[in-house]
């Protein structure tokens, strides 16, 4: 069975195709500026990458232009298009339906009643979806939702101290987003570590920030809550904020409550906070030149991991394992040692020259400490692959 992962952005498509019967990925590829009189286009089969630019109206025809390049006889890697058993993704919000979906009407209608909530991710996806559905009726659709894997958290966890019906009514609770990263990395410390009982923060750091909690493969908290701008700083996203601030933004600019939460969502976060950028890149080079304001940004960025991370600490009673992974935490040695640096009466303890020499999975912590640290990429693609088999497989 062939499945072809889709990563969807308002005028962008990216796929990866994986063949499931041992797991491979067979070929990747993207198109950007979909709309545009002329969009750059991408595929990369056995290690040979193609580039050119053609018209990509729209995502029903970028999804045909990448079944064109797959099934091109000289580059492609299928013989019809009809191998691919459906497209899977890697989909954000559902509020009411969670878990792994074939797409449906009901599903879409549940997706945009979170539209509020994730504004960045649902409407693309819907948009795209619906458009797929009716141009490409042959190909299933699955959705994956990255809220899914955090089911498994206790209520205590899940629900805030509101008005108990808003949470059956509205769906205000603790969702948690960034699923499939953290369930892959739940099954691959697991297998590292011939483990089933691990106890594993998992610390997914990149363009969007989460910490999972995770007790034997399964999640028990995480730090995001019931939208994607919540938790810990984000590159452009605020993360926690005291809503009461809102009426006081808000007097004093003349915004709307609707600009207000446009900020938010879209100019606060590391880029908010440093007025330099929202890549921990540029922010580390700028606090290196004497950038006073990207240094805070830094410094805050560390707090607020370190702070989460210690009440994921005390929820697991002590972590067998901290992972890093994603962007930031797969590459970047100083925000690492920031956050763990201060952790050593509980048990963390750094290797600094692992840290500093880490590539792809390594484990980081000196020899007698008594939580390992680990760094693993992730593969998010590659969940989302085996759900959407799992779903057409009756499972």
């Amino acid at each position: 069975m062939k499945i072809l992962v889709a990563n969807l952005g308002s005028t962008s498509f990216k796929y990866r195709l994986f063949d499931m019967s041992d797991e491979r990925q067979l070929a990747r590829g993207g198109i950007e500026r979909i709309g545009a009189k002329e969009s750059p286009v991408f595929v990369e089969v056995g290690g040979r990458r193609r580039e050119l630019t053609a018209p990509v109206p729209d995502h029903a025809v970028a999804v045909r232009q990448c079944l064109e390049q797959l099934t091109d006889p000289v580059d492609g890697c299928l013989r019809d298009a009809a191998e691919v058993a459906a497209i899977g993704f890697k989909a954000v919000h559902g509020g009411r339906i969670s878990g792994v979906q074939r797409v449906t009407p009901d599903v879409l209608a549940a997706m945009e009643e979170m539209n509020q909530v994730a504004p960045a991710h649902n409407p693309p996806y819907i948009r795209a979806m619906r458009l797929l559905a009716e141009r490409l009726p042959e190909i299933p659709l699955v959705a994956a939702f990255e809220t899914g894997f955090h089911a498994t958290a206790p209520d205590y966890i899940k629900h805030y101290p509101v008005p108990y019906e808003w949470a059956d009514r509205f769906q205000v609770k603790r969702w948690g987003f960034h699923g499939a990263s953290h369930r892959y990395i739940a099954n691959r410390i697991a297998d590292l570590l011939g483990r089933e009982d691990l106890s594993v923060v998992s610390c997914h750091l990149g363009g969007s920030n989460s910490l999972c909690g995770i007790r034997g493969r399964t999640s028990v908290a995480t730090t995001m809550g019931m939208s994607p701008q919540s938790g810990l700083p984000h590159n452009n996203r605020v993360g926690d904020f005291d809503p009461f601030a809102l009426p006081v933004v808000m007097k004093a600019t003349g915004q709307s409550l609707d600009e207000v939460l446009h900020v938010l969502a879209e100019k606060s976060g590391l880029l908010g906070l440093s007025g330099v950028s929202g890549d921990i890149r540029d922010l580390e080079e700028a606090a290196a030149a004497g950038h006073p304001r990207a240094r805070l940004a830094l410094d805050v960025f560390a707090a607020e991991i370190r702070r989460h991370l210690g009440g994921l600490l005390a929820e697991l009673n002590g972590a067998d394992v901290i992972v890093f992974t994603g962007g930031i935490g797969e590459n970047a040695r100083n925000v690492r040692s920031a956050v763990l640096g201060k952790l050593d009466r509980l048990g963390v303890r750094l290797d600094p020259a692992r840290n500093e020499a880490a590539r792809g999975e390594s484990r980081i912590s000196a020899d007698d400490s008594p939580t390992q640290v680990w760094i693993v990429p992730t593969n998010e693609e590659l969940i989302v692959a085996r759900q959407s088999c799992q779903l057409l497989r009756g499972g």
